[in-house]
């Protein structure tokens, strides 16, 4: 699969999410529900993965943890806050460098539309 059609399919599981339970829940239940989805639809996915940090040819396991890394492709970093701040979206980036992937999709689920709470980042 290519990389624009796994998030394709990543953001419509995640507006079948959205269009059942609506704002206001937990990050963890929107998680547990896309997790849910995104497999019923066959694809590979891996959640809370660890994310060590490369630093002068060590690795420094800091406890980062990629929320959704989906075909071994796509990080999905998952936010259910009132609004998403350039923070958020410096952190899927630093995210997506450390891993070395291209592509990050930045989903939060508290927004009365989900369209206007999907940012995808690209590395």
């Amino acid at each position: 699969m290519l990389l624009n059609d796994i998030s394709g399919v990543i953001v419509d599981s995640a507006m079948h999410v959205h269009s059942a339970l609506g704002p206001g829940l937990l990050e963890s239940t929107y998680e547990a529900c896309l997790i849910h989805e995104l497999k019923s639809r066959d694809l590979l996915i891996q959640n809370q993965l660890a994310l060590p940090v490369n630093y002068r040819d060590i690795q420094i396991d800091t406890g980062y943890r990629i929320d959704l890394l989906v075909e071994k492709e796509v990080i999905v970093e998952l936010k259910a806050v009132e609004k998403l701040l350039p923070i958020h979206q410096a952190q899927l980036l630093t995210y997506l460098k450390l891993s070395q992937k291209k592509v990050g999709l930045l989903i939060n689920f508290n927004s009365l539309r989900l369209k206007y709470g999907i940012k995808r980042i690209a590395n």
